[in-house]
């Protein structure tokens, strides 16, 4: 039996919501750290973020009826409370690099040899999905990265798989600079 689906079990019953908790945390923690991470970027807003991700998630759990992926429950509440702190941190623009020393040293940690690495083109593509607008960046994570179905991605974002699919092929098109 696999783990979301003795999660799943567990929430049936109340009292063994806190068990399910504790399998939720364990399986996802990580996931849902990296799925978070690449839309506030920052490890210490992200850090925060997940925490306030997880107090959701308690609080709510006996409102997860089954009816969808328990992944993708817990992705729809990590990804709207990363937009909630963007909102309230007014920052629903790009990211300024500048802004973010994290970021900045980082990516000039890349080599600066003539010969290009594995590193170095995961670095340009992790500097080019920055660039990408809020909404462009957060399907392109969760397709590309995550590897989601537009279904999926649709119930996390509460969009439409044409809006959807119209977001990818112009997050693609401004990565691959044919915009």
């Amino acid at each position: 039996m696999k783990t979301e689906d003795i999660i799943k079990q567990l929430l049936l019953d109340k009292s063994q919501h806190e068990a399910a908790f504790q399998l939720i945390l364990k399986e996802y923690k990580e996931r849902l750290y990296f799925l978070i991470r690449k839309i506030v970027i920052d490890h210490d807003d992200t850090d925060d973020v997940l925490q306030e991700a997880f107090i959701k998630i308690w609080r709510n759990l006996e409102k997860f009826r089954g009816d969808s992926n328990l992944y993708t429950w817990l992705y729809r509440i990590g990804t709207n409370e990363a937009l909630t702190f963007l909102r309230r941190r007014k920052d629903t623009r790009n990211i300024s690099m500048d802004e973010n020393p994290e970021l900045m040293n980082m990516l000039e940690s890349g080599s600066s040899t003539s010969h290009i690495s594995g590193n170095d083109i995961e670095m340009a593509l992790q500097k080019a999905v920055l660039e990408l607008p809020e909404k462009q960046r957060i399907v392109f994570n969760l397709k590309y990265f995550e590897h989601l179905s537009y279904d999926e991605i649709a119930e996390i974002t509460d969009t439409s798989v044409g809006g959807l699919k119209a977001n990818y092929h112009a997050a693609k098109k401004k990565i691959l600079g044919s915009d």
